[in-house]
C-alpha cells in the first residue's frame, strides 16, 4: 500500500459566474449550486444508442485526469490505463462493444483526432487537445456515430468532446493539486469579453507526477484559448491549444513476469551498471553479425529475435534482456488550430463550416540491448520519430422543410506524416550521456524512414423526419481515402500506394414516442474503415512483397450494426435498455512479431468474419436530500468467425474460431453512490471488468477485477471549495492495460501493464 501524505496548498484562482449554453461547462462553483442538472443524458430523441457526460461528472474527478476516464461508466465502454489519471499514452486504451481503440472515431469540436493510438498517425490524443477543465460535455454513441462524424475508422462507436463557451464576463478560476508520487498539477483560465460582443478565455496547466513504481516523471505544458466573434446572426469561433508531454514509461510485463519478478518490477533507471550487465550478457550469448545487407554501417549488429541461446544467465530471477530496460519514454509536442463560422441562411437554413490545422513532432524513445553503439557500449537509444501536419475542413448545410430536416456535408483532409526509426549513442560504459526526457540528437543510424500522404474526402446525406411521436432517420455517407508511402531510407517496410473508396454506407434508424417519458429507438448503420498511413500499423507494416500482394485485392474491414433499445426519463429516473448485434466482416489484425524492442514488421492477417451480441443498461436515480445512484451493466459476446489460414499454401496459422476477441470482457459492471446538498458534496464508484484474453486463441487471459474510487468535497463559499480523490481505494494488485505490445497468436506475451495502486490527492479550487 502507498499512500503519500497530502499537504494542503494555498491557491489563488476564480471561477467565473454566468448562465451557460446547453453544451458549456460550469465552473467548479456554479457546477456545485446545479445540483439537479442531469450528470449523464441518455440521448432522447436519438435514433441510436447514445449518451453525454457534462462538465458536472469532469469536475468531480482529480483535475487533469482524461476525460474518457469519466466514460467508462457508461454501458460498454471499456477504458484501461496503468496511471490513476487516464493520461499515461502508451498505456491508454478505450474500447466498445468489443471494437478496439483503432475502429472507432474520435472528434473535439468536429476537429478529427483520428484513432488517438500512441502512435499516433492520423491526428492526436483528446489530452493533448484540450485542458480538462475546459470540457463542456463527452458525447458517446456505442454502436455508430452520426454520419456527419468527421472519421473514417468509426466502425465502432465514436467519442465526441465539446469545449466549453466563454462566460461573456471577465473572472477566472484557478485550480492547484497535490498528492500521492509527488503529484503537482496547477490549473488557471482568465475569461474576457462581453455576453453580446467578442468574448474568450485563455488557460494555462502544468501537471507533474513521479512514476509509482521505479523512477521516473511523467510531465505535461497545456495551453488553451477560444474566442468567439459575433457578426450580426452570424457567428465565428476560433481555437489554439499547445500541449508539450514528456512521459518516462513503465516495463511492459506478461503475467509470467509479474509472478516471477513481482507487480513492482520495471525498468533499472536509474541503476545505468544494471542495464549494461543485462545487455553484456544478450551480447555474449545472442550476438548475431551484421553481414549481408544490414540497414546498419558496417560493425554494428542487428539482432534479428531469434529465440535466446541456452546457457545465458542473469541475477536473480530475471531470465531476458526483455525482463528489464535501461529506460523508455514518450515525448509529444502538439499544436492545434480551428476558425469556424456559423451562419444561419434565410429562416429555415443554416451554414456550418470550420478549417483547422495540426502540427505534431514527437519520439518514442527505448533504452535497447539488440544495437550497440558504435562506441563499444552494449545498448543505444531506438526511437520511433513522427512528424506530422494535417489541414483540412468540414462544413454542412442544415435544412428545414416541414416535418423534414435535411443535413448536407462534407470534409477534407490532407495529412503529411514522416516517421523514422532511428539510433542514437551512449556516451560510455559508466555514463548515459542522456536523458529521456529531451530528444536525442546525432543518430548513428537510421534503420528507415518514411513519408506518408494521406487525402480524405468524405461526405454525407441525412433526412430526419419529425412526425410526432415518431421520428424517422435516413441517410448516408462515403468516402474516398488514398494512402501513399514513399521511402526516404527503406528497410523491410513497404513503400506504394493504396486506397479506399465506398461511396454509400447507409443509416436508417427511428424513435418512437410510448408516452410522454418513455421512447423506443432502433436502426442499422454499415461503415467501412480506411486504411491506416504508417509502419506501425496497417498494411504499410508488413514487408514489401507482401503489400504488393494485397495493394490491389485487401479488401477494407467493415461492420454492419443492428440497434434496438428503450429509453425512460423523469425528474427522478433516467435510464436506457438495449441490445445490439454487429457483423465485421474482412476484419484485418497485426500480430506482433518478436518482442515489441525489436521493432519488427508485423504479420497482417485478415481474421475474416467477427459477431458481437450484447446487452446495455443503464440508470441515473435520484433518492432525494442529495443523493443520488448510477448503475450501467453490458453483456458482450464478440467471437472470431473464421479460424486463420496461411494465403499460400492453406495450413492453419491460428485457430481462433469461436474464440472470444481480445480485450472484450463479457461483463462490466459500474456502480456509483453520489451526494451532493449544501456545503458537501462526494461520491463513491466501484469498477468491475470480467477476465480478458490477450491472445487470439484465448490461451492466455487476465483475471476480472473490482476498482474503487472516491471523492470528497467541501465548499466553504460558492467560490472557493476543497476536494479530496483517492484512485484505486483498496489498494487493489490488478493488470490495468493488456496488448500495450500488440496481441499474438498465442503465449504469454509481454503486453500488460500493471494498475497503479492506492493513491490520494487534494486539490483547492477558489475564485472571483
Amino acid at each position: 500500500m502507498r499512500i503519500t501524505t497530502i499537504l494542503l496548498m494555498a491557491s489563488t484562482a476564480i471561477i467565473a459566474q454566468s448562465a451557460y449554453a446547453q453544451d458549456v461547462a460550469p465552473a467548479a462553483a456554479d457546477v456545485a449550486a446545479d445540483a439537479g442538472a442531469d450528470i449523464i443524458v441518455f440521448g432522447r430523441g436519438e435514433t441510436r444508442q447514445v449518451q453525454e457526460i457534462s462538465a458536472k461528472d469532469i469536475v468531480t474527478l482529480t483535475p487533469g485526469t482524461n476525460p474518457l476516464k469519466a466514460i467508462e461508466k457508461l454501458p460498454s465502454v471499456n477504458f484501461q490505463s496503468a496511471d490513476p489519471f487516464g493520461n499515461y499514452e502508451w498505456s491508454q486504451r478505450v474500447t466498445i462493444r468489443s471494437f478496439n481503440q483503432n475502429q472507432l472515431g474520435f472528434t473535439f469540436d468536429g476537429i478529427p483526432l483520428g484513432d488517438m493510438s500512441y502512435g499516433n498517425h492520423n491526428g492526436l490524443h483528446i489530452t493533448r487537445a484540450i485542458s480538462s477543465e475546459n470540457i463542456g460535455s463527452v458525447r458517446v454513441s456505442q454502436g455508430a456515430g452520426s454520419l456527419g462524424t468527421q472519421a473514417t475508422g468509426n466502425l465502432g462507436g465514436t467519442v465526441e468532446t465539446f469545449s466549453m463557451d466563454p462566460t461573456g464576463e471577465f473572472g477566472a478560476q484557478g485550480n492547484l493539486t497535490y498528492g500521492s508520487d509527488d503529484t503537482w498539477r496547477a490549473f488557471g483560465r482568465v475569461n474576457l469579453g462581453s455576453a453580446d460582443g467578442i468574448r474568450g478565455y485563455v488557460s494555462y496547466g502544468y501537471g507533474s507526477t513521479d512514476k509509482y513504481k521505479g523512477e521516473g516523471v511523467q510531465d505535461q505544458h497545456m495551453g488553451n484559448a477560444k474566442v468567439v466573434i459575433p457578426v450580426g446572426d452570424a457567428k465565428i469561433d476560433g481555437w489554439l491549444s499547445y500541449s508539450d508531454r514528456r512521459e518516462q514509461d513503465y516495463q511492459d510485463m506478461s503475467m509470467g513476469m509479474i509472478r516471477r519478478l513481482g507487480w513492482d518490477w520495471d525498468n533499472t533507471y536509474p541503476d545505468y551498471a544494471r542495464a549494461i550487465d543485462y545487455a553484456d550478457r544478450l551480447n555474449d550469448v545472442d550476438k548475431v553479425s551484421n553481414s549481408g545487407g544490414s540497414p546498419f554501417p558496417d560493425g554494428l549488429y542487428d539482432y534479428s529475435g531469434a529465440p535466446v541461446a541456452t546457457g545465458q544467465t542473469y541475477p536473480g530471477n530475471v531470465t531476458s534482456a526483455d525482463d528489464a530496460y535501461y529506460d523508455a519514454a514518450g515525448l509529444r509536442k502538439d499544436w492545434l488550430g480551428a476558425v469556424g463560422l456559423t451562419t444561419p441562411i434565410g429562416d429555415a437554413a443554416t451554414f456550418k463550416v470550420k478549417g483547422y490545422y495540426h502540427n505534431n513532432s514527437g519520439m518514442g524513445l527505448w533504452a535497447t540491448p539488440y544495437t550497440p553503439s558504435p562506441n563499444g557500449v552494449p545498448m543505444s537509444v531506438r526511437t520511433t520519430e513522427y512528424d506530422m501536419d494535417r489541414i483540412g475542413a468540414f462544413g454542412s448545410v442544415d435544412y428545414t422543410l416541414g416535418i423534414q430536416n435535411f443535413s448536407v456535408g462534407a470534409w477534407y483532409e490532407n495529412n503529411q506524416f514522416h516517421q523514422a526509426r532511428r539510433f542514437y549513442a551512449f556516451a560510455s560504459r559508466t555514463e548515459p550521456g542522456l536523458s529521456f526526457r529531451d530528444y536525442p540528437k546525432n543518430p548513428f543510424a537510421t534503420q528507415w524512414e518514411f513519408d506518408f500522404t494521406t487525402n480524405t474526402f468524405q461526405y454525407h446525406v441525412q433526412d430526419k423526419i419529425d412526425l410526432g411521436m415518431v421520428t424517422i432517420n435516413l441517410g448516408w455517407k462515403g468516402f474516398k481515402v488514398t494512402n501513399k508511402a514513399e521511402a526516404i531510407v527503406q528497410a523491410s517496410f513497404p513503400q506504394g500506394k493504396i486506397k479506399v473508396e465506398d461511396w454509400f454506407q447507409p443509416h436508417a434508424g427511428f424513435a418512437v414516442e410510448l408516452s410522454p417519458e418513455a421512447e423506443i429507438f432502433g436502426g442499422f448503420t454499415q461503415v467501412t474503415r480506411a486504411f491506416a498511413s504508417a509502419t506501425t500499423t496497417g498494411p504499410f507494416s508488413t514487408n514489401q512483397a507482401g503489400f504488393d500482394a494485397i495493394k490491389d485485392d485487401l479488401k477494407p474491414e467493415t461492420s454492419d450494426t443492428f440497434e434496438l433499445g428503450l429509453r425512460y426519463n423523469t425528474p427522478v429516473f433516467n435510464g436506457t435498455l438495449g441490445a445490439y448485434l454487429v457483423n465485421f466482416k474482412n476484419r484485418l489484425l497485426a500480430v506482433q512479431v518478436g518482442s515489441p524492442i525489436q521493432g519488427l514488421a508485423s504479420a497482417l492477417q485478415n481474421v475474416g468474419g467477427v459477431r458481437a451480441v450484447g446487452v446495455e443498461a443503464a440508470g441515473d436515480l435520484k433518492l432525494g436530500h442529495g443523493f443520488g445512484v448510477y448503475a450501467s451493466y453490458s453483456y458482450t459476446d464478440a467471437t472470431y468467425r473464421d479460424n486463420v489460414f496461411n494465403s499460400s499454401d492453406g495450413t492453419l496459422v491460428a485457430a481462433i474460431k469461436d474464440k472470444t476477441v481480445v480485450d472484450s470482457p463479457k461483463h462490466m459492471l459500474r456502480g456509483e453512490v453520489n451526494y451532493d446538498q449544501g456545503p458537501i458534496f462526494g461520491r463513491i464508484g466501484a469498477n468491475y471488468m470480467s477476465r480478458r484474453y490477450y491472445s487470439y486463441t484465448n490461451d492466455v487471459s487476465v483475471p476480472g477485477r473490482l476498482i474503487v474510487d472516491a471523492s470528497l468535497g467541501y465548499r466553504f463559499t460558492d467560490k472557493i471549495e476543497l476536494q479530496l480523490n483517492a484512485t484505486n481505494l483498496f489498494d487493489k494488485k490488478y493488470v490495468g492495460t493488456i496488448g500495450s505490445g500488440g496481441f499474438g497468436n498465442s503465449g504469454d506475451a509481454q503486453t500488460l501493464l500493471v494498475g497503479a495502486p492506492q493513491q490520494f490527492f487534494i486539490t483547492a479550487k477558489a475564485g472571483f
